[in-house]
């Protein structure tokens, strides 16, 4: 298996390590190859060479890997890949990592498979990763991860600080706080919230900002309902969700929003004519939702770039000094109004 990245057009830029293997020499004999050691055999410092040329790789870059001793490759262990915040991560962490000339090998862990991370720490330290980002974990994986890390420098894209990892993350209490202050400053009193899987960091800062709202504002508040990201458990959600007094739903994350305002429609209950939604993630379609949706956009793009920088900083034994969470924003659209009195 190549440990190569991904080169635009879909082809794979080979590692230091197939080259090695091309050559059918070790990884320190290219090493020796390219820092002009003299006790090499012509007729291997030609068979590294000819290899270089063939796999159409840059010697620069290869030289620059070995003259730092590093892989110039960064692991990803992605929780959930499919769904929209981690993908985004991922996507993000990727084309941060290429401005500085690394790349990426991504490992994906499935719902309820902390064995698979084991499994992948192991896959990703074998194809000799400089650092470790963990990208939208829960905490019974990041239990799991703090047996296996062994010293490699890793990061967390989680809020909390963590004595243990590096952190980097978008303010998800933040987030979560102008989400329900809009409601509340609309008119709202009763807001409920549908609330994503509590093992998640995420999902579990957004419960917890509402509820604080809720109390801070002297509001009532009622047990969230879980649903697991999918739009389909919103849309389960809203079949049966009774509203009672509540005006209006804040949705952990935007695909059970679409989920539950499709469960509404089929009751009969308008948005936001009856009850107000909103959102989280800023989904590209959220805009199209009927109505528009009303949510908060995490800045992914910075997000990424943030993660990169701690990391090469940890492995390069720094400190970049930057611990600032990244701000998200509230993009209000249709899908909230003024309550109407019942």
């Amino acid at each position: 298996m190549s440990n190569g990245s991904t080169a635009p057009g879909g082809s794979v830029r080979p590692s230091i390590y197939d080259v090695a293997d091309r050559a059918g020499v070790s990884h320190m004999t290219v090493s020796r190859v390219l820092n002009g050691h003299p006790n090499i055999r012509e007729s291997t410092r030609k068979k590294v060479m000819d290899a270089i040329d063939a796999m159409n790789y840059t010697r620069s870059s290869i030289a620059r890997a070995l003259a730092t001793n590093r892989s110039m490759r960064i692991g990803a262990l992605v929780d959930n890949p499919g769904q929209f915040g981690p993908d985004s991560t991922l996507r993000a962490v990727e084309a941060a990592a290429r401005e500085h000339g690394y790349a990426v090998s991504a490992f994906s862990v499935g719902d309820s498979e902390d064995r698979q991370v084991d499994a992948g720490v192991m896959d990703l330290v074998t194809q000799g990763i400089d650092g470790l980002c963990v990208i939208a974990p829960r905490a019974s994986s990041l239990d799991v991860l703090r047996q296996h890390a062994n010293g490699l420098p890793t990061l967390v894209v989680k809020e909390q600080p963590d004595p243990e990892m590096h952190t980097a993350a978008v303010d998800q209490r933040a987030g979560a706080t102008a989400a329900v202050r809009h409601l509340i400053d609309l008119g709202h009193r009763s807001i409920l919230h549908v609330a994503g899987p509590q093992d998640w960091f995420d999902a579990k800062a957004r419960a917890e900002s509402w509820r604080a709202c809720m109390v801070e504002a002297d509001l009532p508040v009622r047990e969230p309902v879980t649903g697991d990201w999918s739009s389909d458990s919103g849309y389960e959600i809203g079949k049966i969700l009774q509203l009672e007094e509540a005006t209006a739903v804040f949705v952990a994350n935007d695909q059970m929003a679409l989920g539950l305002i499709h469960g509404f429609s089929e009751r009969g209950i308008r948005v936001p004519e009856d009850v107000s939604v909103v959102g989280f993630d800023d989904l590209p379609d959220a805009r199209h939702y009927l109505p528009p949706l009303t949510t908060v956009r995490q800045d992914f793009v910075t997000l990424g770039r943030r993660v990169i920088a701690e990391l090469l900083a940890a492995i390069g034994g720094e400190e970049t000094g930057q611990r600032e969470l990244i701000l998200p924003e509230l993009k209000v659209r249709a899908s909230t109004a003024v309550p109407r009195s019942r």
